[in-house]
């Protein structure tokens, strides 16, 4: 669950990087919270791409 949030939300930050830069602070809080879900994931020992 946490990781297809994750990755739902990696690829809403590329395509607002290809995009444009309409909402780029708003994109770039998406990459810091993709990559916080990712690190949880990670610590707690389970299998991040799962």
């Amino acid at each position: 669950m946490i990781t297809t949030i994750a990755i739902i939300l990696l690829i809403l930050w590329i395509l607002g990087l290809l995009g444009g830069f309409v909402l780029g602070g708003f994109i770039h809080i998406l990459l810091v919270i993709a990559i916080i879900l990712f690190l949880v994931r990670v610590i707690r020992g389970e299998n991040p791409l799962k």
